[in-house]
């Protein structure tokens, strides 16, 4: 019995060692399995993450993408001056300018108006004028000033939305309109000058989109009216714009104050005879009576087979 007994304790002090080797084997492979897991699992969260960054760059190329598309549909909308539905009674302001410049106002036998308004956009005037050539069908171009553009605030930029949604053509007749800042000792200052004109064609992309831009200007008082034009006049042709000037007038802004019809009889006193008319009128503040006379001046030019043109 003392013999199987010390067999016995024998026996259980050699399975503790195998208990313990297998206790360390079984948490070998547990903790090794553990990591084994951790380790997938970290690939597969990788895999997650570069399918997701993949995805955000797919999305941001795909908005990118949208965002030029619009961005040429908005470009294709306009042309200079004026909205692309106006090609077709639009003109170029080079061909005219150059008429002006020749006082030569045949034109192939093509009789060719272009009504031109000075001054605005006015809240009082332009909304007549406005109604008066929508009525008649027929169209115009506006030679705007920014000053008027801003005393005018909302009202006057909701009209030049109108103006260039209705096929009129829009240019620039400066900002401030003052000879002094323009035209010092009556003889071009080209920086002031060029400041000026800028500050209104911001308004005007302001108002009517970054992608509006107009090629053609109205000097204030005339192009023909003052001296050391020629610097101005190799800007222009630098960046292929114009100055129009006019040929008739219904003289709303010469001497004493005319009636609607004193001013239609202006307007068709000074255009006869010519194939091409550009006819100068305003727009502006005070006056009402270019707009009443607007319809008979319309009618003379239509009753004698001219075409309305803008300029652009």
């Amino acid at each position: 019995m003392k013999n199987k007994n010390i067999f016995s304790q024998k026996k259980k002090r050699s399975i503790r060692p195998n208990r313990i080797l297998t206790l360390l084997v079984a948490l070998t492979i547990v903790f090794g399995g553990v990591k084994v897991v951790s380790a997938a699992t970290k690939f597969i969260q990788e895999q997650q993450a570069i399918k997701l960054e993949e995805k955000r760059k797919e999305e941001e190329a795909k908005a990118l993408a949208e965002k030029k598309r619009k961005e040429e549909e908005e470009k294709k909308k306009y042309i200079v001056g004026c909205n692309n539905d106006a090609k077709k009674y639009s003109y170029d302001a080079k061909k005219v300018e150059e008429k002006l410049n020749s006082y030569d106002y045949s034109n192939n036998g093509e009789k060719v108006v272009f009504l031109t308004f000075d001054d605005g956009t006015s809240t009082t005037v332009t909304p007549e004028v406005l109604r008066i050539l929508k009525e008649n069908d027929v169209h115009a171009t506006f030679f705007v000033t920014g000053q008027n553009i801003e005393r005018g605030g909302d009202k006057a930029k909701e009209l030049l939305k109108e103006e260039l949604a209705n096929g009129h053509a829009i240019a620039n007749h400066s900002y401030s309109h003052d000879y002094k800042t323009l035209y010092p000792n009556k003889t071009l200052d080209l920086d002031a000058f060029k400041a000026d004109f800028a500050k209104t064609d911001e308004l005007l992309k302001d108002t009517l989109g970054k992608y509006f831009s107009t090629r053609v200007i109205r000097c204030p008082g005339g192009h023909m009216s003052w001296r050391g034009m020629d610097p101005l006049d190799a800007y222009l042709d630098e960046n292929n714009m114009s100055s129009i000037d006019w040929n008739a007038l219904n003289k709303d802004a010469e001497g004493r104050r005319k009636n609607a019809d004193e001013l239609t009889q202006e307007a068709i006193k000074t255009s006869e005879g010519k194939e091409m008319v550009v006819l100068l009128m305003h727009d502006t503040y005070g006056k009402e009576e270019t707009a009443k006379a607007l319809p008979q001046i319309i009618k003379y030019f239509k009753d004698n087979g001219y075409e309305f043109k803008t300029l652009v």
